[in-house]
Order: C-alpha cells, then structure tokens, then sequence
C-alpha cells in the first residue's frame, strides 16, 4: 500500500463517529449463546458443522469486559496479563473471567472481573450491547460485553492477574492498515484460516482479543470495507 493511501485510510479510520457507529450497531443486542452463533479467531462467520468436531464440546462460560473510554478520541482499555499466570500468560486481553453461579450472567461477571482485576468500579460503566460468543483454547466460550467508560475512572491492579493496563485509540485499531493477516491451519484440521494481530507500541494485540475487536469493527463498517 503506498504512503498515501495508508495515511488516507488512517485519517478516514480516525474521524468517524465511532461512539456514534457503534450505540447504533449494538442497540437491542443481547447475549447469544446458541453454537450457531459462536465465532473463533481467524472465522468471523458463525462456524458450520465441518467445524463443529475440533471445537470444545461443551466449553465452560466466560465474560469480558470490552471497555471503550470515551476521552475526546475513543480509546479501548487492554490488560496485559501477569507473566506468572498459567493460561495466556503476558498476553494482551479485556479483563475477564469465568461466569460464576452468583454472577446471573455475562454483565455481573464482566464487572466483577473488571472490578477485581484492574479495580474498575461499575459506576463508571455503562453496557451498550454484546458480541457474539468467542471460543478460546483453553475451553471456554467468552461473551464480549461492550461498554463505554467514563474517563476519570483511577485503576488498581491486582498484580496476581494483571502486569499492566494500556490504552489505543479506537480509530488506530480499526483502521485495516493495522490488521495484519497471516494464514495458519486450524487446531485439528487441515483447513487454513485467516488470523490477525494489531501491533501498537511494543505490544501485539492478537489472539481472541484481536478476534472480538475485529468482531466488532466488521459489526460497524461492514465487509465490503474490510
């Protein structure tokens, strides 16, 4: 891609309305937990039934919180994961967890988990919608609950769970001269997919992260603009 055309896009990525996009694509949403629905990094069509055989069986609910910082340009908050932790250690994720029985579901848990890992308090939150269902490799079945997040919150990290807390702007992270792609065969078949990872300052966004967050930007421009 030449200079140009990059800066263009980066500009067109950084002046939408994303807030605005966004309210609008999530409006009414609710969680969706049927299989049909489920999305896995690198397939961002619901999976089929070829599929079905080298995916979890039966994986356990999980949530995260997907918090989008409404500064004067939106921004989504990212942990970046203790070294010592035995799943996806070091890695860059949304806080998180599993869906305890006491939580009632995705929201209470998101919260809590927000809560207890980076010390986010919920009145500082506001839940706008949710993605759909995201399978991880370590057996759960994630729900992105999405949320805008007033800007003078203060963070208190529980280092057991949480190395750091960065922010990216929201225009940088949908902007597709970011996405790079790279092809791989899926866990336990021969087929190849598409998976994609979002460089910025050192870190590398990847993984089901990248996944939710390119979940929701094809929800907010559409795949003829992808």
């Amino acid at each position: 891609m030449a200079p140009a055309a990059g800066a263009e896009l980066a500009g067109a990525a950084a002046s939408r309305d994303w807030a605005q996009i966004i309210r609008a694509r999530l409006a009414g949403s609710t969680p969706r937990h049927e299989v049909s629905e489920w999305r896995v990094p690198g397939l961002f069509e619901p999976i089929d039934q070829s599929q079905r055989p080298f995916l979890p069986q039966d994986p356990l609910p999980a949530a995260v919180l997907m918090p989008l910082v409404e500064r004067r340009e939106l921004t989504v908050l990212f942990t970046q994961r203790a070294t010592q932790l035995r799943n996806h250690a070091g890695q860059i994720s949304f806080p998180g967890g599993r869906i305890e029985s006491a939580d009632g579901g995705p929201v209470a848990a998101a919260l809590r988990e927000a809560r207890e890992e980076i010390g986010l308090a919920a009145r500082f939150v506001s839940v706008i919608g949710y993605l759909p269902d995201h399978l991880v490799n370590t057996g759960f079945r994630v729900t992105p609950v999405v949320a805008f997040v007033q800007p003078d919150f203060e963070l208190l990290l529980d280092a057991q769970e949480v190395q750091d807390t960065f922010e990216v702007p929201l225009g940088y992270l949908f902007d597709p001269a970011n996405h790079h792609r790279h092809r791989r065969r899926a866990t336990g078949s021969d087929e190849e997919v598409e998976f994609f990872d979002i460089p910025f300052g050192g870190r590398n966004i990847w993984g089901a992260t990248a996944g939710m967050l390119l979940t929701l930007y094809r929800l907010c421009v559409g795949p003829a603009d992808e």
